[in-house]
């Protein structure tokens, strides 16, 4: 995925969360709401020098997954047996064709700047994601789609920000938490729907810090909170 799509969703993730343009540049969203999230990093290909991206950087060599499986239909990766006189001649063979692979992707497709990705479309920078589509920014994420800057969660749609959680969608900032719709910095919560900061409550709606507001008020406070989130 180019970086130009993955603006256009973002925007379709703004749409829904803020009900207004994304006023950021991928850098910028990077840096301001994905800051935390464990994605990979850059490294080169040890057979080619080209750039590519790991999930881990622990390694000396890599190669991308592309150039493991040319080289296998190409020459494979079997070695002429010789003759071994010593464990440091085996190693230094071994370190010869140990090459950590990198942007690993299964049955994926208009993946980028990713690795270990499974059975998804349109990924823009993610790590360890499965059954998923139009993600980014994403680390331990699956069944999910239209998420953003999001961590180890499922089953959510239209969300930035949501870490260790199911079933929620239209939200920023939801951690530890099922069944949240619309709703902005909740943690610790069950089926909540139009709540902003609140904790360890259920089964709510129209909450701003655990307390209740009529419907009309709490709308007058949201637009100023979406405001002072996106720094407007």
């Amino acid at each position: 995925m180019k970086g130009e799509q993955a603006l256009e969703i973002i925007q379709k993730i703004f749409s829904n969360v803020f009900s207004c343009d994304n006023p950021y540049s991928l850098g910028e969203i990077l840096e301001k709401m994905a800051f935390d999230v464990k994605l990979p990093k850059k490294v080169f290909d040890s057979t080619t020098n080209e750039m590519t991206w790991a999930d881990s950087i622990h390694f000396s060599s890599f190669i991308t997954q592309s150039n493991m499986e040319k080289k296998d239909y190409d020459t494979g990766w079997m070695l002429p047996k010789v003759k071994v006189d010593s464990l440091d001649q085996v190693i230094s063979i071994w370190q010869s064709i140990n090459f950590t692979t990198t942007e690993r992707v299964s049955n994926s497709s208009n993946v980028s700047l990713s690795d270990t990705i499974y059975g998804c479309c349109n990924v823009y920078h993610c790590t360890n994601c499965s059954s998923s589509k139009n993600i980014i920014y994403c680390d331990s994420c699956s069944e999910v789609e239209f998420l953003l800057a999001s961590q180890r969660s499922t089953l959510s749609s239209f969300c930035i920000r949501v870490d260790d959680s199911i079933n929620c969608s239209n939200s920023y900032n939801v951690i530890w938490s099922n069944k949240v719709s619309n709703s902005f910095f909740i943690q610790d919560c069950f089926d909540l729907y139009e709540c902003i900061f609140c904790s360890h409550i259920a089964n709510k709606k129209y909450c701003i810090a655990n307390m209740q507001f009529e419907k009309e008020e709490y709308f007058q406070i949201k637009r100023a909170i979406i405001n002072w989130i996106l720094g407007s």
